[in-house]
């Protein structure tokens, strides 16, 4: 009697592992692209908010994102990567307009994903395949 295992019964297990891993490789792509999703949306609503706290305080909006951070604001309203405009999968397009602000957060990397807006109102919009803007519907 031989001990081991025959070509073939490798062949068979290394297909079905094969068969699994190609089952499981989109749903974790997926995840982590939801998980960066809702990452970027909180992080929106943090500049947001810091930048209504700002203009509470210094009776204007700030110019950059920059601003918002050490050292220029001590105690600090965000951290200084968020303020950097780059966040886990993310870039963050902050612009004044007129007596106001708005704040895009672009998906970057091969994941992909939504993209949102936010401007002074606080409220968070969301667009599928381009840059969102005030037009877009408001996220639920």
């Amino acid at each position: 009697m031989r001990r081991g295992f025959t070509l073939i019964e490798i062949m068979i297990v290394v297909a079905i592992l094969m068969v699994l891993i190609g089952l499981a490789i989109p749903n974790i792509l997926r995840s982590r692209s939801v998980a960066n999703e809702g990452v970027a949306v909180a992080n929106l609503k943090t500049i947001s908010d810091a930048c209504q706290l700002f203009h509470s305080n210094r009776g204007v909006f700030p110019e950059t994102l920059l601003e918002l951070a050490l050292p220029d604001s001590n105690p600090p309203y965000i951290d200084q990567l968020l303020a950097s405009g780059s966040k886990q999968g993310y870039g963050f397009i902050y612009a004044l307009n007129g007596l106001g602000f708005t704040v895009n957060a672009n998906p970057t990397g091969i994941l992909g994903g939504r993209y949102y807006y936010v401007d002074e109102t606080g409220a968070v919009h969301v667009r599928e395949n381009k840059e969102a803007s005030s037009k877009d519907p408001i996220l639920q």
